[in-house]
């Protein structure tokens, strides 16, 4: 690609955005990036990435910016600003292209594409799969939608993060349809996963013969795996993947199910299940749904 390579920006570098940035600049581009921690900034700067002082300046400095924050509010802000006019849309030069990774409803992406439909910026919404172990090792799978051009000026960044490309459609919003559906899917096999450690646990089932069995199932899946794992090494916290996300995640499948008429009845249990581990232990990750269970049994899964 040599000099016409894009320039990278990146907004949000906590858990999933530090993996971004670290393959960016792994695979050679040049990476501007902003994040609300200063801590978080310092790693970036550690790592190799030219730390700005706001989105504003991410975008002054890049061609093609990756947005890896937590909700469509956050979106928002990072590509209009606080106030409307000091974020990415007022900075970014002509044809760039912003790569929107985060996972939002798809209604707040279709927003978000005719709030910037005056201007000469182009979108991919892509949000992914993966969590902090598929950030870090660049292996992500990403569902992508956009047009030819968006997806064009955007290729080399994205095959840099990931190790599938998904082209799901051309309208924005679509990309986090699938998503959408996707989460409601993982939310439910983790609190059915979280759930059967507890009914073990109860009927004196080791742990490691649970997982044995388990894994060389067909029910055996990464998801599956990395909870029972997770629960039977007592591992509940620092795992990569914070329960507020997750819950999040749920919250929007249902909204998009609501405004479809489609009822979602076990990834509604699901989610009430993450509200519960969310609000009794807060600092935890997913793998703590199995402590409901567990502190209603009195026990709990061990290797």
């Amino acid at each position: 690609m040599g000099h016409h390579e894009p320039r990278v920006g990146i907004v949000g570098i906590g858990d999933m955005g530090s993996g971004l940035a670290r393959n960016l600049i792994k695979a050679g581009f040049m990476v501007s990036g902003y994040d609300l921690k200063p801590e978080r900034m310092r790693d970036f700067s550690q790592m190799g990435g030219s730390a700005c002082a706001s989105s504003a300046e991410v975008g002054a400095a890049s061609d093609v910016v990756f947005i890896m924050v937590m909700n469509g509010a956050e979106v928002t802000e990072v590509v209009f600003g606080p106030d409307g006019n000091a974020g990415l849309a007022a900075t970014l030069p002509a044809g760039a292209t912003i790569v929107l990774t985060a996972t939002i409803k798809p209604r707040e992406a279709r927003e978000l594409a005719s709030a910037l439909s005056d201007h000469d910026i182009l979108i991919v919404d892509t949000p992914v799969s993966g969590g902090r172990p598929g950030a870090d090792g660049g292996t992500l799978t990403l569902m992508a939608a956009g047009s030819d051009a968006a997806l064009a000026k955007a290729q080399g960044p994205m095959e840099a993060i990931s190790g599938t490309i998904h082209r799901v459609g051309t309208e924005i919003g679509e990309g986090q349809t699938v998503k959408a559906c996707l989460q409601s899917l993982i939310g439910s096999i983790f609190s059915g996963a979280f759930e059967a450690t507890a009914l073990a646990a109860k009927a004196g089932v080791p742990g490691q013969v649970l997982f044995d069995v388990f894994s060389t199932s067909a029910a055996g899946c990464g998801i599956t795996n990395a909870a029972v794992g997770s629960v039977m090494a007592r591992k509940f916290e620092d795992t990569g993947s914070h329960i507020n996300t997750m819950h999040k995640d749920l919250t929007i499948s249902l909204d998009l199910a609501m405004e479809l008429g489609v009822p979602l009845f076990t990834a509604s249990t699901a989610m009430q299940l993450f509200q519960a581990g969310r609000t009794r232990h807060p600092d935890g990750d997913n793998q703590v749904v199995a402590k409901i269970s567990e502190e209603i049994i009195g026990t709990g899964l061990k290797a």
